[in-house]
């Protein structure tokens, strides 16, 4: 198979400037504000965002190191199958952010409920639409067991470089 190469659209900046003591899931971070800086060229991409109240990001977690296929999740102390977590060291290191967007400002994209180390790569972001996105009969897996601790669990660090 043909590598596959992606370009970054922006940049992700946040109050949060290393993995350590980032929260590990937006729904954890509701007060951390953020903002997208898109790169110039991708500006007219934006036209008719500003009705979206959320936006999927897509990003690469630059910061993380190499990658195991069991791991040790932020949320549980047993190993699980990587594909299994959402552990940002993986065999490609994308990760992705439902965040709320306030609004746009040219190129700038004023973001809340943010989750990501300031200065991430963004490759790509999409409108979230509950009728498309949401799946209320979902199951969580071994999450479920875990979810109580969400509020508290913050990235320690173990996936960074």
């Amino acid at each position: 198979m043909s590598e596959i190469v992606f370009r970054p659209i922006g940049t992700v900046r946040s109050p949060f400037h290393e993995p350590a003591g980032t929260p590990v899931q937006a729904t954890a971070s509701r007060a951390a504000v953020g903002v997208i800086e898109l790169f110039p060229e991708y500006q007219a991409g934006l036209q008719d965002l500003e009705g979206f109240s959320h936006l999927i990001l897509i990003y690469h977690c630059h910061l993380a190191k190499g990658f195991s296929l069991k791991t040790k999740a932020f949320l549980d102390n047993r190993e699980h199958g990587v594909f299994a977590t959402r552990a940002p060291a993986r065999p490609n290191p994308i990760g992705i952010s439902t965040v709320r967007l306030e609004r746009v400002e040219g190129a700038r994209l004023y973001i809340r409920e943010v989750d990501i180390v300031d200065g991430t790569p963004l490759l790509d972001l999409k409108p979230y639409v509950p009728r498309f996105d949401c799946f209320p009969e979902a199951q969580s897996g071994w999450f479920e067991a875990n979810l109580t601790k969400l509020d508290q669990a913050r990235d320690d660090g173990r996936f960074a470089k």
